[in-house]
């Protein structure tokens, strides 16, 4: 019998692992350069900002591209974005302050803050707690009430959504399903207000900005003490990618109206790996309450391992959990009209990654995040940039198919011999939550107008049967809709629903 020779494999199997370490090296500042030049062509981004932390230190915090296609002014590290839906992060982080102090608990009764708070279902109303609020369980339907604030021409007052949720009706058991919400983290800004004394902004600038030293992010764009350093949005309008006009709603701050930049978010995401803790020993929460902001709540369906062999994802409180290449991640996106961002943590790594853009296109900060982290992983055999990017052109043709199909479809109902009747459409229809929408003919075309949210308006196209488009005027919206009506025994026009075009 052969001599095994315990020793010479393990020093094969020592070098092996040295190998493949090696060809997965962590990305310096010059290869973070390149990546985010490949990912802002790929996906024609103006401006990017990408901030890397590890082990208390920051590494990498650096603008790329310009701040804005019209002024073609360079971005640096100080560029200030709307970090949208990662601000909720800062009133969940606000409501641990106050749990901190005694103030709160979690599971506190909204109604116990806010007596008028009311949802459809009252036994949901009277069991609903501030923990309901941040975790994406209501059983409202996915961003159910949004109109209430997007797009930003809306009307709607705080005193509005608070008394407008009572219409919106569940579409699923109450904590039963995840469902992402807005409107709710509205209502949880609500609630610091009404236990703090102070406005939400003031509390968030007071309590968690000012202390991490946070010098140039405000609570809300309005709040900005010096803009000579801030993106513009962007989209595609037409195919092509210009400046669009700037998401201005002042009710929707709590949920994702923050304005900040990478140097300020290296502040708020070590923080956060410090498990609260920051300077010569200061606590912003404590170590106690900052794990449940980053325990599961509401569980999220995994489809597949995906290639960070993913097998479970949930919902903290104002953070994503789950399981990426053997650790816990913790993460959150935001998009706003022609901007969207991203904030990753690997907490066993001590590890940060933030990339903030101008240009409302997640494959570009999904690329950077994720080529970043398969550096420290030691993963390999992944071109995220190309991957992304192949998947984005497979998405738009699909897309394009869809429109090309819709626009046939439109183009068939007005050559036919049986034209649909517009007239029979005309008329004010009302919502109890939306309000008023006025179907009439302006400059003899058939027009959609809603009362309360100027913006939702355009030109009404013949589809199929009692079906119409809205297609709306403002392009940069990417979000025509079916109109479909339902007539009473006159043939006339009683009500109808909306939804997007599928994709």
């Amino acid at each position: 019998m052969k001599k095994i020779d315990i020793q010479k494999i393990l020093v094969i199997s020592l070098l092996l692992v040295s190998c493949s370490i090696a060809n997965a090296q962590v990305l310096d500042s010059a290869a973070i350069d390149k990546l985010v030049e490949r990912s802002m062509k790929a996906f024609d981004v103006p401006g990017i900002a990408v901030g890397v932390i590890k082990d208390g230190k920051v590494i990498h915090a650096k603008g790329y591209g310009v701040r804005s296609l019209n002024t073609m002014q360079k971005m640096d590290e100080n560029t200030l974005f709307g970090i949208a839906s990662n601000s909720k992060a800062f009133t969940t982080t606000a409501l641990a302050i106050l749990v901190d102090e005694g103030k709160i608990k979690w599971d506190d009764k909204v109604r116990d803050y806010i007596p008028e708070f009311k949802l459809y279902n009252p036994y949901v109303t009277e069991e609903f707690t501030i923990r309901d609020l941040l975790t994406h369980r209501s059983g409202l339907g996915l961003g159910a009430g949004d109109l209430m604030f997007f797009p930003d021409s809306a009307d709607f007052t705080l005193k509005d959504v608070i008394y407008n949720l009572r219409f919106l009706k569940q579409v699923s058991g109450f904590r039963s399903k995840y469902d992402y919400d807005n409107n709710l983290y509205i209502v949880a800004g609500e609630v610091i207000a009404r236990v703090s004394g102070k406005s939400w902004d003031a509390f968030i600038e007071e309590r968690i900005i000012r202390p991490l030293g946070m010098t140039k992010t405000a609570a809300s764009y309005e709040g900005l003490k010096d803009r000579s350093n801030v993106i513009d949005a962007h989209a595609p309008v037409n195919g092509k990618v210009q400046v669009i006009e700037r998401h201005n709603s002042t009710i929707d701050r709590p949920a994702g109206g923050m304005y900040s930049n990478i140097t300020d978010l290296c502040k708020w995401v070590q923080t956060h790996l410090s498990h609260g803790k920051y300077g010569e020993g200061k606590m912003l929460v404590s170590e106690t309450v900052h794990r449940d902001l980053w325990s599961p709540q509401t569980i999220i369906p995994v489809n597949a391992p995906g290639p960070y062999n993913t097998h479970f994802a949930a919902y903290g409180l104002g953070f994503g959990l789950s399981d990426v290449n053997g650790y816990k991640q913790v993460s959150h996106t935001g998009g706003l009209e022609g901007m969207v961002t991203q904030i990753t943590m690997i907490p066993e790594l001590n590890l940060g990654i933030i990339v903030l853009t101008n240009q409302q296109e997640g494959g570009a900060f999904s690329s950077i995040t994720n080529q970043i982290k398969d550096g420290y992983f030691g993963k390999t055999g992944t071109d995220w940039v190309t991957d992304l990017s192949t998947r984005r052109t497979k998405a738009i043709a699909d897309a394009k198919a869809i429109t090309d199909k819709v626009a046939a479809d439109i183009e068939t109902a007005q050559t036919s011999a049986g034209k649909v009747d517009i007239q029979q459409f005309l008329g004010k229809y009302s919502d109890p939550w939306l309000g008023e929408v006025n179907i009439s003919m302006k400059n003899g075309k058939p027009w959609f107008d809603s009362k309360r949210s100027p913006k939702l308006a355009g030109e009404l196209l013949p589809y199929k049967g009692n079906t119409l488009i809205v297609k709306w005027t403002d392009r940069s919206l990417d979000a025509d809709a079916f109109l479909s009506f339902s007539l009473d025994e006159e043939g006339k026009a009683s009500g109808f629903t909306m939804r997007p075009f599928r994709r």
